[in-house]
Formats: C-alpha cells, sequence, structure tokens
C-alpha cells in the first residue's frame, strides 16, 4: 500500500478515427514490459479534442468502454483517460476510471474550454471523482481544469474533525497546446505545491485536424513541486512508482495543509 506505481501513455492521436486510436494504443499498452498498477491515457484519447459531438459520441455500452474494460481485465490493471460520451441526448467530454473487475467511476469535464467552443456542444459535470487504490486518494481532472485552482484544491475536514488531505494523487488528462505549454507546465506543479500531493499530468503530441501542434509536456510532479518526470514532442510509455511514505514525510515535516481555509464545494 506504499507504493503506486503509474504507467503515461504519451501518444500522437488520429484525427476523429476511433479505430484506429484504439488500434494503436492497444499495441502500445501489449509493450508495456514494466509491472504497473494505472494506465493513463490522454483527453480524447479515441478521437482527439475534437467538436463533432454528434459525429464521433458513443454512450456508455459503446466499443470504446467496451475496449476500456477488455484492456483493463486483460491486462489487470487500471485504465483511465477520457471519451465522448452522449447520454440522454447530452454530450460530455468524460473521464472513465476503469478497474479490471469491470467496475467504473466517472468524471465529466467541469471547465468546457469555449475558446475553442467546447462548451457550445458539451455539458460540463458538476461532481468530482476521487477514486481509491490501494488506499491512495487519486483526484481526476481533465485539461482545461487545470486553470481552475479551488475545483481541485483539498478540501480539509472541517473544524473539530481531525484533518487530513482529501486525496494523494492528482492526474490531468489532456490536449493541451504546445503554444500554450508555458501554463501547461507552470500549473501542474503549482497545482502539487499548494495541495501538497503528487501530480500526473498526461498529454498528447502530434498535430490535430485543426492544425493545432501538441509537444506533450507529459509530467509527473512530487508534493515539494520537484518534477520527476517530463517529455516533450516524443511519444512514449513511461512507468513510475509513487511512494506514499515520501508523501507522507513531506506533509508531515511541513504540513502546510493544516492552516489551510476550509470551505466545501458544492
Amino acid at each position: 500500500m506504499s507504493t503506486l506505481t503509474i504507467t503515461l501513455v504519451q501518444t500522437a492521436l488520429a484525427w476523429g478515427d476511433k479505430e484506429a486510436n484504439l488500434r494503436v494504443i492497444g499495441e502500445k499498452i501489449n509493450n508495456i514490459r514494466e509491472k504497473t498498477e494505472l494506465i493513463v491515457l490522454p483527453e480524447m484519447f479515441t478521437t482527439g479534442f475534437n467538436m463533432d459531438a454528434v459525429g464521433l459520441g458513443e454512450n456508455m455500452n459503446g466499443p470504446s468502454v467496451q475496449w476500456m474494460k477488455e484492456t483493463a481485465a486483460k491486462r489487470k490493471v487500471i485504465v483511465t483517460g477520457s471519451l465522448i460520451i452522449e447520454e440522454e441526448g447530452l454530450y460530455y467530454n468524460r473521464l472513465i476510471w476503469m478497474l479490471p473487475n469491470g467496475q467504473m467511476g466517472v468524471y465529466d469535464k467541469r471547465h468546457c474550454f469555449s475558446y475553442a467552443g467546447e462548451d457550445k456542444y458539451f455539458t460540463p459535470g458538476t461532481k468530482r471523482l476521487i477514486a481509491s487504490v490501494k488506499g491512495w486518494r487519486v483526484n481526476l481532472m481533465v485539461c482545461y481544469d487545470l486553470r481552475f485552482p479551488v475545483w481541485s484544491r483539498q478540501i480539509i475536514a472541517k473544524e473539530n474533525e481531525d484533518p487530513s488531505p482529501e486525496y494523494d494523487v492528482l492526474i490531468y488528462v489532456a490536449n493541451w497546446p504546445d503554444r500554450r505549454n508555458l501554463a501547461w507546465k507552470t500549473l501542474l506543479r503549482a497545482r502539487a505545491i499548494e495541495n501538497q500531493c503528487y501530480v500526473v499530468g498526461v498529454n498528447r503530441i502530434g498535430e490535430d485536424g485543426n492544425g493545432v501542434y501538441y509537444s506533450g509536456d507529459s509530467m509527473v510532479i512530487d508534493p515539494l513541486g520537484e518534477i520527476l518526470y517530463e517529455k516533450a514532442h516524443l511519444e512514449e510509455l513511461y512507468t513510475i512508482t509513487l511512494d506514499k511514505n515520501r508523501l507522507d514525510e513531506i506533509r508531515s515535516k511541513f504540513a502546510f495543509w493544516k492552516d489551510a481555509d476550509r470551505f466545501l464545494i458544492i
């Protein structure tokens, strides 16, 4: 329970071609040789950051969710990433946390990227998802959520309750363009420092169907803001083991979280 091993999948994505993306990502996952417990894929990993919600969306019984279920079961790992999901006539940029036994958690991206028109096609989520694995608590977010620190902020227990941080790892899956990568890298480190947690950011590479280039810059950052891993421009599968003892040591020595403002996200 003191460690959590995560594999980041930084990859190019074929524009709007779900079959091609599932095939290529499946091949990459089959090439993971290290023992891992959680595989993290980019945002909209089957389509790229595509606003054709009606044409590309599928329901929770569709082939992409089924692929996640089969992959998690076959590899005996958790698989997470976001997809275009239709539900009761509405479309969501939905992150799915798929367990090997087929059970799942879902998180609908809260902050739709209006600059690219995402708010015109997708419905924002209203609830956070903090998953649990091996005693680790994992807060799951999508791309543009990174710019809004209140949404990811640790919620400390109310007065007269035993205080403790709400989660241990903060994960962002993304399609974050290269031309704004300074914000991506800066804000990932800020979220780690302010929440005293590990932060994992998984981004795509390559050019999308709108001519937007993505440099990747996937990162893993420790609770002090130190960069444990960073990769730009190239496809890569990277496996890293996070240490809970190290996290607990930092939180004990630098117990800044105890002084945080107490509030509730509703």
